[in-house]
C-alpha cells in the first residue's frame, strides 16, 4: 500500500455563482463527513472562495483557487495574490492547467514562478502537466512532459519537493469522455516519478503525489486508483454534482 493519501480534487473550472457553489459543499460535507482516510478538496472560482471557505469551516473539505499571479501586490489588475487566496481559507492551489496554458499562454517559466509563489505564501501547488492529441499521436509525450517537469517543477527546496502535487493531465482526455486507460495513466504517472526522483532524490519522489485529471468519473476511479503510481484525481466535470463527486471520493479499490 502506498504511504501516499490519497487526494480526491474537485477543479469547478468556471461553473457555480456563490449560492450554487455554497449548496454543492453543504451537500458534499453531509456525504463525506466521515472520510478521513483520503483527502477531499475542492476549487472553486475566485468569486465563491470566501463564501465556500467560510461553510467549510471545521470540515474535513479543503478549499482551493484554479490560480494565481506570482507577485504579492502590486498594480496587476485583474490578478489575484495568493496571500489573498490563503485570507478566504485555501490551502491548495491550481497552477499550469491545460486551459490555462491553451488560452492564457502560461507556460512552464510562468508555471514555475506561480509555484514558488505559492509556496511562499504558505499554499501547496497543484501543478498541471500533460501532452495534447497531437503531441501522443507523435509518440513525443515523454519528451513533454519531461520538459514540463524539469523546467516547470524545478528549484524547490527539499520540504517543498515533498509536499508538492503534480497533475497528470492528458490533454486529450479533458472534457473529451475520452480517458486514459489505467495502463496508459500509469505509465506516464511512473515516468513523472522518475523524473522527479532524478531531481529532487528517494525521500521526495516517495513523497510526492501525483494525480490522474482527464474524465475522471465515478465509474473509472477504482481501476485508476489500483494503479501504484496513481495518489488521487483532478476531477472536472463530475465534481460540481453532489452525488457523483461523493461517489468518486468514496471509491473502493
Amino acid at each position: 500500500m502506498s504511504i501516499r493519501k490519497p487526494l480526491l480534487a474537485g477543479n469547478w473550472k468556471m461553473y457555480k455563482n456563490t449560492g450554487e457553489a455554497v449548496e454543492l459543499v453543504e451537500g458534499l460535507k453531509k456525504n463525506l463527513g466521515g472520510v478521513t482516510d483520503r483527502e477531499i478538496l475542492v476549487c472553486t472560482p475566485f468569486t465563491a472562495l470566501y463564501a465556500v471557505g467560510r461553510a467549510l469551516k471545521g470540515s474535513n473539505i479543503k478549499l482551493g483557487a484554479q490560480n494565481l499571479f506570482w507577485e504579492p501586490k502590486g498594480a496587476y489588475t485583474g490578478e489575484i495574490a495568493p496571500g489573498m487566496l490563503v485570507d478566504t481559507g485555501c490551502s491548495y492551489a491550481i497552477i499550469g492547467h491545460s486551459e490555462r496554458r491553451q488560452y492564457f499562454g502560461e507556460n512552464d517559466g510562468s508555471v514555475n514562478k506561480k509555484m514558488k509563489a505559492a509556496f511562499s505564501a504558505g499554499l501547496t501547488p497543484i501543478v498541471c502537466v500533460g501532452e495534447t492529441l497531437q503531441e501522443r499521436e507523435q509518440n513525443v509525450t515523454f519528451k513533454v512532459i519531461e520538459r514540463q517537469v524539469n523546467t516547470g517543477i524545478e528549484g524547490l527546496d527539499e520540504e517543498q519537493a515533498k509536499k508538492l502535487v503534480i497533475a497528470y493531465e492528458p490533454v486529450w482526455a479533458i472534457g473529451t469522455g475520452k480517458t486514459a486507460t489505467p495502463q496508459q495513466a500509469e505509465e506516464v504517472h511512473a515516468y513523472i516519478r522518475k523524473l522527479y526522483l532524478k531531481l529532487y532524490g528517494n525521500a521526495a519522489s516517495d513523497a510526492v503525489r501525483i494525480l490522474y485529471g482527464g474524465s475522471v468519473k465515478p465509474d473509472n476511479t477504482s481501476e485508476l486508483m489500483k494503479e501504484p503510481n496513481i495518489d488521487g484525481g483532478l476531477v472536472g466535470g463530475a465534481s460540481l454534482e453532489v452525488d457523483s463527486f461523493t461517489k468518486i471520493v468514496k471509491y473502493k479499490v
